[in-house]
């Protein structure tokens, strides 16, 4: 029976699953390692693990694949990258419950994003995060500027500063 379940959870094996994917090797290594934690679960934490195993095959094939390429890409993290993972997640799970959902609801707004939007958003960051403290400061106070403005102000100012790079010699 464990084996078996253990197969289940780590490979989510089912019929069309099955059919899409190449075989499983016959040692796992990882499997072993697995079935060991498995067998040091609590009866409630095995019930909790299954009824995640359900859960799971009962989403689309679309958002299974999702999740395995997801797990496919956390497994291929170097060890310090997980670490870091690890230690952002645990301090978002320390924020109040407002805070957490405020955040999640800007990831999800980012995310609908047309992706050149996007890896703007990401250059600002990475120059925010090189900036020395001074223009940190000055970076923050501009965009507490820029968030009290209408938005007939904020198109003023998107237009003299586009003019303003039509000037600049090349």
């Amino acid at each position: 029976m464990r084996t078996w379940l253990l197969a289940v959870v780590l490979l989510c094996a089912g019929p069309s699953f099955a059919q899409t994917q190449p075989p499983v090797p016959v040692h796992d290594p990882a499997a072993d390692d697995a079935a060991a934690r498995f067998d040091r679960m609590s009866d409630q934490e095995k019930e909790a693990l299954r009824e995640r195993l359900r859960e799971y095959k009962a989403l689309p094939l679309d958002e299974q694949f999702r999740i395995q390429a997801n797990l496919a890409r956390w497994r291929a993290l170097p060890p310090e990258e997980k670490a870091r993972v690890r230690q952002n997640f645990e301090a978002f799970q320390r924020l109040d419950p407002e805070e957490r959902q405020r955040l999640l609801h800007q990831w999800r707004e980012f995310q609908k994003l047309p992706p050149e939007e996007r890896e703007q958003l990401r250059e600002r960051m990475r120059e925010y995060l090189q900036a020395n403290p001074e223009r940190r400061k000055q970076m923050m106070e501009n965009l507490r500027q820029w968030r009290k403005m209408t938005r007939e102000q904020r198109e003023q100012m998107r237009q003299r500063l586009r003019e303003m790079r039509e000037r600049r010699p090349r």
